[in-house]
């Protein structure tokens, strides 16, 4: 069997890198993207692509789509999976829209380009896509109304790619909840109870890992069924699923 292919966003990021660690350990062909110029993890091709940018120039689109597709090869995209996002916290009355252009640009808009875009090296390679969604596509809290919108349309988008390509391309997504990146522990720098009390909500009793995240992944991208298609894994610890009572 020939090497396998992923292509992998926002890489850069803790889930990121995950990601880009566990599909290599397991043996797959690394192609990463994120905003900076050099990688943060080892990869076998790495291209800068600020996804914004991608969706509105389309000079620049091509630009980068055809070096993307240079690193492809002859044999296909095995996996995309759309990790990097955006998350801009605001009031309602503080949102604007470039706030929303760049958050619906890099969430949703640069996914379903890069989608379409490697369709046929896909198809080719009998391959899927892989959205990193959030649980906030479904359950929110203030000040995330446009990263919890983008999130909640990246799931529709999930389903809508499935049922129009699954006899080509399966489609699935992952909804992760509380992941111990280095960005959720800093916010606790000054409130360390307040980590251990967000552990303590979840029914699993603990945040999730980027391993976690990563090796969810690894399971869809490898799975052998073609009727493993148009799911969102909730990746929570039971959160989801409970309910809390006021204080």
């Amino acid at each position: 069997m020939s090497q396998r292919t992923a292509l992998i966003t926002g890489a850069n990021g803790d889930v990121g890198q995950a990601l880009c660690a566990t599909f290599r350990g397991a043996g797959w062909r690394i192609i990463a993207t994120d905003q900076g110029d050099t990688a943060g993890s080892p990869v076998d091709a790495y291209h800068a692509v600020e996804l914004a940018r991608l969706c509105r120039d389309t000079t620049y689109q091509t630009e980068r789509l055809a070096c993307l597709r240079a690193d492809l090869g002859n044999g296909g995209l095995h996996v995309l999976i759309n990790n990097a996002a955006t998350q801009i916290v605001a009031p309602v009355e503080q949102l604007t829209t470039d706030d929303w252009h760049t958050t619906l640009d890099v969430n949703l808009i640069s996914p379903f380009l890069l989608a379409q875009a490697f369709l046929p090296e896909l198809q080719n390679a009998q391959g899927s896509v892989i959205n990193i969604a959030s649980i906030h596509a479904r359950l929110t809290k203030p000040l995330f109304t446009a990263y919890a919108t983008s999130k909640a349309a990246l799931v529709g988008l999930t389903r809508s790619l499935a049922v129009e390509l699954g006899g080509h391309v399966r489609v699935n997504a992952i909804c992760p909840a509380a992941i111990a990146t280095s960005m959720l522990e800093a916010g606790f720098d000054s409130n360390p109870d307040g980590l251990a009390k967000l552990a303590s909500h979840h029914p699993s009793g603990c945040i999730g890992t980027t391993g976690d995240v990563a090796r969810s992944a690894l399971f869809l991208a490898e799975a052998g069924s073609s009727f493993l298609n148009g799911t969102v894994i909730g990746l929570d610890g039971g959160i989801a699923s409970r309910l809390h009572d006021p204080d």
